[in-house]
C-alpha cells in the first residue's frame, strides 16, 4: 500500500505497519506503545478532539486528510465521551503549541494522558488515496522515543487482527447502567446549557450502542426528557422506564454482530408501536430489524462535508458521517422507503417505515464536528412523540 522499506530512517520514533507488509515511518507523539486496528481516513478540518472521543471509532486508527491537526489544543468541552475511543491518529505536520483561547492542554499531553498514540510526518494524502483504492487495511501504530521497533512482531500483530467485520464493539463502549441526561447545547457565552430538559416533555429512552453526547444534547434542546440505557438492555428493561419513544444510537463494529442481541429488542419495540429514531449504527440495526441487510463498505464515509439528497423535496444537506457499514437499499422491505441518499456514492443514507413511526439516518445530524443542516431531525422525532401522546 505504501513504503515497504523496513530500515528505520534517522530520527523516526513512530511507525505504521500494515497487514500487507507496508511500513510507514514517522515521528511519534502522544503515548508510547502500540495499538492494532483498522486504518481509516477522515476529511474534517476541525473537531479532532470530538472525533477522537467518538465511540464509533473504537477499533480504528484515524488518518487525518487535513494536514494541520492539533494546533488549537484541547479543552474540557469538546469531547463526545469520557475517554478517547479511537486507538491513535496519523497526521502530516507536527503538532504545534496551542493557538486558541479555549485551550487548556497541548494535544500531545492530552494524548499521553489518555494513552493514545500519534504519528506525524506521514504523507497522509498518499495514504488516503491508497485506502480509497484498496480499502481500509488492518495495521499497527507504534511510538517509541528511542526508535526501537520489532517490525516482524508488529507485522504479525497486524496480520493476526481479525478486522471489524463480525466484531461486536458496542458492548465495550456502552454505558453499563442507566442514567438521566438533561444538559443542552453549547454556546460560546455560557458553555453547555445545564438542567435544561423540559420536565413536561416527552420521555426518550436512548439505547447506548456507543452514543455521542451531542445527540443527547440535541434531544434535550428539541424538548425531550432523556434516559440512557446500556446496549444490552432487554425489551422489558427499556419499557420499565415508560418511554414515549426510543432512540437507537450510533456506535462501532459490525451491525450484524451487535444485532444478535439488539435486533430482537427493536423488533419488540416496533410491535408495541413505540416511535423509533436511529442514527448510524442505530440506522443499521433498524434496517436489520425490518429484514434488510447490511454490508461492509470498501472505504466507508468519514468526514464533515458529505452531501446527502432528501428524497421528498430534492434538497441537499451537508452532513457529518462516520461509518464503515451500510444498509443495502435493495434489501429494504415493502413497508420501508428511502428518505436520503449519499451523493458521493449513492448509498442509502436514510429510511422511514410507512406503517409505523420509525425512521433513521446513516449520517450524524448532531454533527460535533460538522454542519448543522440536519438538526431538524431531532425536532421531527420529538414532534412525533408529542403527537402520539
Amino acid at each position: 500500500m505504501a513504503e515497504t522499506d523496513h530500515a528505520r530512517p534517522e530520527g523516526a520514533t513512530g511507525v505504521l505497519v500494515l497487514a500487507d507488509g507496508s511500513v510507514i515511518w514517522g515521528r511519534g507523539f502522544g503515548a508510547e506503545g502500540d495499538a492494532v486496528g483498522e486504518v481509516c481516513f477522515h476529511t474534517s478540518m476541525t473537531g479532532y478532539q470530538e472525533i477522537m472521543t467518538d465511540p464509533s471509532f473504537a477499533g480504528q486508527i484515524i488518518n487525518f486528510a487535513f494536514p494541520h491537526i492539533g494546533n488549537v489544543g484541547t479543552n474540557h468541552d469538546d469531547v463526545e465521551a469520557t475517554n478517547p475511543h479511537a486507538l491513535g491518529l496519523i497526521v502530516r505536520e507536527d503538532v504545534t503549541d496551542p493557538s486558541n483561547f479555549r485551550a487548556v492542554q497541548h494535544f500531545d499531553g492530552w494524548l499521553k494522558a489518555n494513552g493514545r498514540i500519534g504519528l506525524a510526518g506521514v504523507d497522509t494524502r498518499a495514504l488516503t488515496r491508497a485506502i480509497r483504492i484498496q480499502g481500509a487495511p488492518n495495521g499497527v501504530i507504534a511510538h517509541n522515543a528511542k526508535g526501537e521497533f520489532d517490525i516482524p512482531a508488529l507485522l504479525a500483530k497486524a496480520k493476526a487482527w481479525p478486522g471489524l467485520e463480525g466484531m461486536d464493539l458496542a458492548k465495550e463502549v456502552s454505558s453499563t447502567q442507566s442514567y438521566k441526561w438533561d444538559d443542552g447545547l453549547w454556546t460560546l457565552a455560557e458553555g453547555y446549557a445545564t438542567h435544561s430538559a423540559n420536565p413536561e416533555g416527552p420521555h426518550v429512552v436512548a439505547i447506548d450502542y456507543g452514543l455521542k453526547r451531542n445527540i443527547l444534547r440535541n434531544l434535550v434542546a428539541a424538548g425531550a426528557r432523556v434516559t440512557v440505557v446500556p446496549a444490552t438492555a432487554s425489551f422489558d428493561e427499556v419499557m420499565a422506564h415508560q418511554p414515549d419513544g426510543v432512540f437507537l444510537s450510533n456506535g462501532p463494529g459490525d451491525p450484524a454482530a451487535t444485532g444478535q442481541y439488539a435486533v430482537p429488542v427493536i423488533q419488540e419495540l416496533l410491535k408495541v408501536g413505540k416511535p423509533l429514531f436511529g442514527i448510524c449504527l442505530g440506522h443499521q440495526l433498524l434496517g436489520l430489524a425490518i429484514g434488510a441487510k447490511t454490508y461492509k463498505m470498501h472505504q466507508g464515509h468519514r468526514g464533515a462535508n458529505h452531501p446527502v439528497k432528501r428524497s421528498d423535496d430534492g434538497r441537499v444537506e451537508i452532513t457529518s458521517m462516520n461509518h464503515g457499514f451500510a444498509v443495502d437499499e435493495k434489501s429494504l422491505p415493502a413497508n420501508a422507503r428511502t428518505t436520503h441518499i449519499s451523493l458521493f456514492d449513492g448509498s442509502l443514507a436514510g429510511l422511514e417505515l410507512t406503517d409505523k413511526s420509525a425512521f433513521s439516518v446513516q449520517y450524524h445530524p448532531e454533527a460535533s464536528p460538522g454542519p448543522q443542516d440536519s438538526h431538524y431531525l431531532f425536532e421531527k422525532f420529538v414532534a412525533a412523540l408529542e403527537k402520539a401522546a
